[in-house]
């Protein structure tokens, strides 16, 4: 009988380091002052950053979801690895907390050196727009764990936060005011119930248009950061929610002490067209416990600096907090 290699099984180490080759590039672009050696080792290294008096980590961990079966399905990679690290990296900041550094983790059937580096080249932007460093990750090729061109994405944000910062919900009180800041799109969630309407239900196509946009563009838009949003207006902000599944109903009451509501204008919301296409097959109510909207985070401000927030941001009033039991009336 003749002798089998790992390759044969499916695993092919050469090329798994060859894509190590190929993102380092993408990867140390990333870097701050910070981070302590290169790639390649065991285990990645960071400083935690000076100025804190009582310093706080904090951890994030999430992934992309079935809009990555879109991705692998129109073979567009580009924009996954902004959406991994959007999702976590904007959860960090509704605790106070400014991300430090990310590492990923890449699943998959077969390594596939060009579409593994465009995904890295996506999380690594997305590192560079929220302002923290991909020190590390994880490549696993499993042939037999995953269908022929499948794979899996998941990500893990570390930030830092004062310790006397981290309680947002205390400083919510009656009269604030609530502070939409647009989503791109979808963001990242609640993609199985999309690709059920479009493609199973409308029997659409990729390049069909809606708004002069093709729908597999419309659907794969990258989850937009509030990294650098956050960090210019923190002076000025009580709490934030992001607005991830469970819609603007199921996330805001998470930024809320138990004897306060959030009061939301729908006709304030600046709804994208895709949700307005949308909400022509899906019940009104679903619609808003399942998709951000067009709205892709929340600022809690108090009425004093509602008019810096405007100012400095893209974002506009959708409602206020009002006495009540902790939830969202929609109104």
């Amino acid at each position: 009988m003749s002798k089998i290699s790992y390759k044969d099984a499916g695993v092919d180490i050469d090329e798994g380091a060859r894509f190590v080759e190929e993102i380092k590039p993408f990867v140390t672009s990333t870097f701050d002052k910070n981070v302590i050696g290169g790639i390649g080792s065991f285990a990645g290294a960071y400083e935690l950053p000076t100025g804190y008096k009582k310093p706080v980590i904090l951890g994030a961990t999430d992934g992309v979801g079935t809009k990555l079966k879109l991705a692998i399905e129109a073979k567009k990679f580009d924009t996954v690895g902004i959406d991994l690290v959007a999702m976590c990296v904007n959860d960090l900041i509704c605790n106070f907390a400014t991300p430090m550094f990310f590492l990923d983790y890449f699943a998959t059937s077969k390594l596939k050196v060009d579409e593994a580096s465009s995904i890295v080249k996506g999380i690594s932007e997305g590192c560079i727009q929220s302002e923290c460093a991909l020190i590390g990750g994880e490549t696993a090729e499993m042939p037999g764990m995953y269908a022929k061109d499948d794979f899996d994405l998941a990500g893990f944000a570390v930030g830092i936060a004062e310790k006397d910062e981290l309680d947002r919900v205390s400083r919510v009180k009656e009269g604030d005011m609530l502070i939409a800041l647009p989503s791109s799109g979808i963001h990242s969630n609640g993609y199985s119930l999309v690709r059920k309407l479009f493609f199973e239900k409308l029997g659409m196509n990729f390049d069909d248009m809606i708004e002069g946009k093709k729908l597999i563009d419309i659907l794969l838009e990258p989850t937009k950061i509030y990294v650098k949003t956050f960090k210019r207006l923190k002076e000025n902000i009580n709490a934030l929610a992001h607005i991830t599944g469970g819609g603007i109903t199921e996330n805001l009451p998470r930024a809320l002490p138990k004897e306060l509501k959030a009061v939301v204008k729908k006709d304030s919301i600046k709804t994208l067209p895709i949700f307005e296409y949308m909400r022509e097959y899906i019940e009104e109510e679903e619609m808003y416990k399942t998709f951000n909207m067009g709205v892709g985070m929340v600022l809690i401000v108090d009425t004093n600096s509602v008019d810096t927030v405007l100012e400095n941001s893209d974002g506009y009033i959708i409602g206020e907090i009002q006495k009540g039991e902790r939830e969202v009336q929609l109104i």
